[in-house]
């Protein structure tokens, strides 16, 4: 099988959520929208060998719309949300718009990104093989400059499967696709209290059940970083209130059961978790498919690593002593808001 035969079974979501906030909210998303949609037509595979394009979003203009779909070159199906819809819960309700007599493969994206030029070949490309995989990561990264090569190195690991030659723990759910019936099955659950873990959730749910994750490198996007220090700042406050949910089940996926009582310690558990993952961190840096930093971008990339991490500790060891601001204020249209013109 070709990947175009596979595309022509294959849906794209996309969703807005990223850019949501502001006076001008509508003009940040479509004018990031149309770019997406922009570099995607001219792919290597383009939007039109899909089978379907979807768009999630909650307030569209049809002028917008309009534009869209001529940049896209073929119909894009428009799914409105509400304001209260969050970012995963936007995935789950755009998986739902595609048509499963049309779509056997799901590919799941963020209208704040930058894919490469080849990035949905590379992503389809191990569908055509004889030993398919049920699901695709490709390889998120922030920009290749000292701030984003250190937080790629935080917010961008992936972990490999032990069990299955190139397969990873996890993923991220701006770049991964799908067969349909396996996301069917398992979709993104809800978890109270949390802002971004939910799917590392479903990393560890697919692991316990013998779903193997194909990483494939070459399908590589650039996340957009936050656009001011203070939404960085904010960020990271709230990746690290996420560790304190994401640590019971690390634990009962990853640790014995002596070690389960972590789950229950308030901040000792997710400050492990942190701590770890902060010599994770610094030992990935010029390990992660990015131009390596030497010298003293070195140094300065370490020492990023060490402060941003910090942060995410005070965020952990706050909300592990009952001080949690993740779900005040309508957390999805607040927290998620961190893009500006």
């Amino acid at each position: 099988m070709m990947p175009d035969q596979v595309a022509a079974r294959c849906a794209l979501v996309l969703e807005t959520n990223n850019l949501r906030g502001g006076a001008d909210a509508e003009a940040k998303t479509s004018t990031s929208l149309q770019r997406l949609v922009a570099l995607l037509a001219r792919q290597k595979l383009p939007l039109t060998a899909l089978a379907q394009v979807v768009v999630t979003h909650d307030g569209l203009s049809p002028a917008t719309c309009d534009a869209v779909s001529a940049l896209a070159g073929r119909p894009v199906d428009f799914v409105r949300i509400d304001a209260a819809t969050g970012y995963y819960d936007a995935k789950n309700v755009g998986f739902a718009a595609t048509d499963a007599a049309r779509c056997d493969h799901v590919v799941f994206a963020d209208a704040d990104c930058l894919p490469d030029d080849d990035w949905l070949l590379q992503m389809l490309a191990p569908f055509t093989r004889p030993d398919a995989p049920a699901v695709v990561a490709g390889r998120t990264s922030y920009a290749a400059n000292v701030v984003g090569t250190a937080l790629t190195t935080i917010d961008f690991m992936y972990f490999p499967n032990a069990d299955h030659a190139g397969a990873t723990s996890n993923f991220y759910a701006n770049n991964v696709a799908f067969r349909r019936d396996v996301f069917e099955k398992h979709s993104y659950q809800a978890l109270d209290g949390v802002y971004r873990a939910h799917c590392q959730v479903l990393g560890m749910r697919l692991k316990a059940a013998g779903v193997p994750i194909h990483y494939a490198a070459a399908a590589h996007t650039e996340h957009r970083l936050p656009d001011t220090r203070a939404e960085a700042l904010k960020l990271r406050w709230m990746r690290g209130q996420d560790t304190y949910s994401l640590t019971p089940h690390l634990l009962r996926s990853y640790v014995s059961a002596r070690w389960q009582w972590l789950a229950k310690s308030g901040p000792i558990g997710p400050l492990c978790v942190l701590f770890t993952r902060l010599g994770f961190s610094v030992r990935a840096l010029n390990h992660q498919d990015l131009p390596p930093l030497r010298g003293l971008r070195w140094a300065a990339g370490v020492a990023l690593i060490l402060g941003f991490s910090a942060v995410d500790m005070l965020g952990a060891f706050a909300r592990g002593i009952g001080w949690h601001t993740t779900g005040k204020t309508n957390a999805d249209a607040q927290a998620l808001s961190y893009h500006r013109p």
